[in-house]
């Protein structure tokens, strides 16, 4: 199968001043199609940055990124990927207009891209509506007048309004109470199946990365540090950072989590301005070797489809 998207040695890097902020360096991985490719890590870690480069909202400073085999940045596909790649927002409260109703926000990608005509469109809005489980008449109501849930739904059904291909979901759970988030992951995986989506799922929670994703990338500090598929990843973590984010997981049984130990990472995360020369989570390790100071580890396979960049692994 082909990777419906394809990112190699993608590297974006911001002026801050007279200084230069590396927040992404070197990312390669690929998206195939019908997949969800999870994306863990930090605050700060360069998710966002990521999303946004995906969207073209930023140029890469280098590296490329392939959508379907073409150039993402040619400018004679422009048209193409605004359709074809769409974005689920964090926030639904910040990210809905307040003063446009629910069956205008979702019809104003149909309209910026002359789809179809008055009449289409309704009809479109009320598709859309249905899928994300509300009736026609909610399409004449405010953004105040619906709970942030359903707030979602709404972002949900703008992001689905011109037939995409790729999703990325930024932390769309984050912002939801915790009763209503399975609701929402599971209207995801629904749509889905039904729609023939890809999904890019960025996540701080790790739990529903693993319910969520067939496969999940660990960033740190801007560089892909382990990638594999969910159950390898939670069940064999190679990265000494990847094996502390999963071991903050809580289980949900009071003896086995009384009994086991979480790793407690020393130190802060380098600054973006001024990284390290070796491997960036040097400074942070609990298995830290000399030579993890000096060189950087590359980013390779250690077992069928599981990489990381880790000396611990050097032969």
């Amino acid at each position: 199968m082909q990777p419906l998207i394809q990112l190699k040695k993608l590297s974006k890097n911001f002026q801050v001043g007279k200084a230069s902020l590396a927040a992404l360096t070197d990312v390669s991985f690929d998206i195939y199609p019908g997949e969800t490719l999870g994306l863990v890590g930090e605050s700060g870690c360069g998710k966002s940055t990521l999303a946004r480069s995906l969207l073209r909202l930023h140029s890469p400073t280098s590296g490329h990124i392939t959508f379907d085999g073409f150039d993402l940045f040619d400018p004679a596909h422009d048209k193409l990927f605004r359709r074809e790649i769409q974005m689920i927002f964090q926030d639904p409260y910040a990210s809905l207009n307040p003063r446009m109703t629910a069956g205008e926000i979702i019809s104003e990608p149909l309209i910026l891209q002359s789809s179809g005509n008055s009449q289409k469109r309704k009809q479109r809005i009320e598709e859309l509506l249905d899928l994300v489980g509300f009736s026609s008449d909610q399409a004449l109501r405010y953004p105040h007048e619906f709970s942030g849930g359903q707030r979602q739904r709404i972002g949900i059904a703008r992001a689905l309004s011109l037939n995409p291909r790729f999703i990325i979901c930024d932390e769309p759970i984050a912002a939801l109470d915790v009763s209503i988030q399975a609701q929402i992951v599971n209207l995801l995986k629904k749509l889905q199946s039904s729609l023939d989506l890809t999904y890019l799922f960025i996540s701080h929670d790790l739990s529903m990365v693993r319910y969520l994703c067939n496969r999940v990338a660990v960033m740190y500090l801007g560089e892909i540090v382990e990638l594999a598929s969910s159950d390898d990843l939670y069940s064999h973590p190679l990265h000494p950072y990847t094996q502390a984010l999963i071991s903050a997981i809580p289980i949900p049984d009071p003896k086995i989590e009384k009994s086991r130990s979480r790793i407690a990472l020393s130190g802060e995360v380098p600054s973006p301005l001024d990284k390290p020369k070796g491997c960036p989570f040097a400074s942070r390790c609990p298995k830290v070797m000399s030579k993890c100071h000096i060189q950087k580890p590359p980013l390779r396979t250690i077992r069928k489809n599981h990489t990381t960049a880790c000396h611990l692994y050097d032969i």
